[in-house]
């Protein structure tokens, strides 16, 4: 019965659980750095607050939370800035993405290569931004786009890659 234990099952699982937290917690880690940078560590900010919210909602530690507000107050902080890109995706339909980046150089690259994979390439600065109106929580669309199904694999195939890189925070689109 060899190969049969209870660990040999569970690795795999706890492996795949752990990346996907490792990412959400180290995107989480990067937006409390700008946020209390910008706050000057008081947590009690609404933008910190929010972050460190929405941090907590995904588990992340109290630790890991308190370690990104004071790496905010450091001196290495201010690396981090935040950007916006604008695209146009498949049937027509608008993408934001929003990250956070500590070579906005780089990160241009990265996400034209992502999008070029698939015949697409970034927009003029408020090509598409005005698609969406901007809340508290990100962007909503004003106006969504009805997709056939084939666009629907596409953009989807386009999400999935965007999200798993680590510069970018929140992909909005005003697909339907």
């Amino acid at each position: 019965m060899s190969g049969h234990n209870k660990w040999a099952q569970i690795k795999h699982k706890k492996a795949a659980t752990d990346s996907k937290k490792s990412k959400i917690f180290g995107k989480f880690s990067r937006l409390i750095t700008v946020e209390s940078k910008k706050a000057l560590g008081d947590t009690s900010s609404p933008g910190l607050r929010v972050v460190i919210e929405r941090a907590q909602k995904e588990n992340m530690t109290a630790d890991a939370i308190d370690r990104a507000v004071k790496k905010g107050m450091g001196s290495d902080a201010g690396s981090m800035e935040p950007v916006l890109f604008e695209a146009y995706g498949p049937g027509g339909c608008a993408l934001l993405l929003e990250g956070l980046t500590d070579n906005k150089n780089r990160t241009v690259a990265e996400i034209k290569h992502i999008l070029s994979k698939r015949g697409l390439s970034l927009a003029g600065q408020g090509a598409a931004v005005w698609a969406f109106t901007h809340t508290h929580e990100g962007y909503e669309p004003t106006t969504t786009i009805p997709l056939s199904p084939e666009d629907e694999q596409v953009l989807s195939e386009i999400l999935e890659e965007l999200d798993e890189h680590d510069d970018i925070q929140e992909v909005y689109t005003n697909a339907e």
